[in-house]
């Protein structure tokens, strides 16, 4: 059974959006773009908020067209190479009532027609953040343990995301947790099918998902003293 939110049309329209990525072929298709993809997107963002807050008040799901959850369909071109003008995939962050970008620890799903996945954790904090989820680690490796291995956690997210290929500086090169304290991204990723996004599980399942992260984005949270 369908879901009220996204449809086969969301991800026809991403794909035809990657083979036309052009301002011109993107404003004579605006409605479109609306009516498959920014309207269901700004519908589940909706839908997510109870749930959402039953698992942290302070992550919030805004269905905002500019400012809130829904992450903005153009690019920023300013300093790549890549000049295509926008992004081919939905991009959706539940971040911490405190955060101000994409680098807040948040909650995050991404729907593109190649891949689907959501996403936990805290992608490319700043250094300071970095040092202190770093310190958290060092000073209290057994909550760290618990929090990052836990087997609920586990048999839905991989860790992904970034690392250096030393340790970093001012730590041990033979700590326990180096692979840990190396990450630059400390994000974890579960992949789902096209077909669950158009679901009536989608919803659901996505809640469950986030959940099983709780021990995770607690420890993240203590290590930036923000409430969870």
């Amino acid at each position: 059974m369908a879901n009220r939110f996204f449809t086969p049309a969301s991800f026809d329209f991403l794909k035809r959006l990657d083979a036309n990525n052009n301002r011109e072929w993107f404003d004579r298709h605006k409605q479109e773009y609306e009516d498959a993809v920014r309207s269901p997107a700004l519908e589940f963002i909706a839908a997510m908020a109870d749930d959402l807050r039953r698992i942290s008040p302070n992550f919030l799901a805004v269905p905002k067209k500019v400012g809130g959850s829904l992450m903005r369909v153009h690019r920023d071109v300013r300093f790549g190479h890549d000049k295509r003008p926008f992004k081919t995939n939905i991009g959706i962050q539940f971040r911490h009532a405190r955060g101000k970008d994409v680098h807040a620890p948040g909650f995050y799903v991404h729907l593109e027609p190649k891949e689907c996945f959501l996403g936990v954790g805290i992608w490319r904090p700043d250094a300071p953040a970095l040092g202190r989820i770093r310190d958290a680690i060092v000073e209290n490796g057994s909550a760290w343990l618990k929090a990052s291995r836990d087997k609920k956690f586990l048999k839905t997210f991989t860790p992904d995301g970034d690392s250096l290929a030393n340790a970093p500086r001012g730590y041990a090169k033979d700590h326990p947790h180096l692979e840990d304290l190396k990450r630059k991204d400390f994000i974890s990723v579960s992949e789902f099918s096209r077909s669950l996004a158009t679901s009536a599980d989608f919803q659901p399942k996505v809640i469950a998902a986030f959940r099983s992260a709780e021990p995770y984005m607690k420890f993240l949270c203590k290590a930036l003293d923000l409430p969870y």
